[in-house]
């Protein structure tokens, strides 16, 4: 297997991010890819949960997949395991994407042959929820250890994505969390959100999620 590419993301020349965000998702939509914006804090899972989804979807969709970090390449080596197509974006110190950076990872990707990107954004609670990065949707995931007081604490990004994943619901039984509480708090900051639990390591829960991500894909490229 060939090494995984590695582009190094410099800060966006872009001053109006939200006006470089709508174009670059009238761009994905005439060209019929979906991209899925996914956030989380560092070890909540998400490269785990994207091994699952992958698995789920990739018989039915062409997928790529975008790790961002600020350093190393160990996720992209992961995800192109499964065979799909992935690569790591480097943000130089930034704990965030915006609009024109993600732009520069979709074209060093490619999206003619990708109905489904997904772009791993940086670990990180606050600065990913500040920039528009022309997602077709945002997604944010919570696992259990990580405890059922984040939406209280961090509330812009509970606030903005269209569906929440609680992570590793597996090991519920060792700690002090409350899902009812979760889904209340996070309907009082975002109505129409939707919340899905699962287990990335166990695989419970995630056909519910994968069903929901498919659809969207399907409404999205029609």
């Amino acid at each position: 297997m060939d090494q995984v590419r590695v582009f190094e993301i410099k800060k966006s020349v872009y001053e109006n991010n939200d006006k470089e965000a709508e174009k670059l998702r009238g761009r994905l939509k005439q060209k019929k890819t979906f991209l899925m914006n996914l956030m989380s804090s560092p070890g909540s899972g998400k490269t785990t949960t994207l091994l699952r989804t992958i698995e789920n979807l990739k018989d039915e969709f062409r997928i790529g997949v975008m790790e961002a970090d600020i350093d190393s390449a160990v996720d992209a080596e992961t995800i192109a395991k499964t065979g799909v197509k992935a690569i790591q974006l480097h943000t130089g110190g930034m704990c965030h994407l915006d609009a024109g950076m993600t732009e520069s990872g979709i074209d060093a990707m490619g999206i003619a042959d990708v109905d489904l990107a997904i772009l791993e954004n940086v670990g990180n609670l606050v600065c990913p929820a500040e920039f528009d990065t022309g997602a077709s949707v945002d997604v944010m995931l919570l696992s259990v250890p990580e405890g059922d007081d984040k939406p209280l604490k961090y509330p812009l990004m509970f606030s903005k994505v269209k569906a929440l994943i609680i992570n590793k619901i597996d090991v519920k039984p060792y700690f002090d969390f409350d899902s009812d509480a979760v889904r209340e708090r996070v309907h009082k900051l975002n109505p129409d959100c939707v919340v899905f639990e699962i287990s990335a390591k166990t695989g419970e829960g995630v056909k519910e999620w994968t069903d929901w991500l498919a659809s969207q894909v399907r409404d999205w490229n029609r």
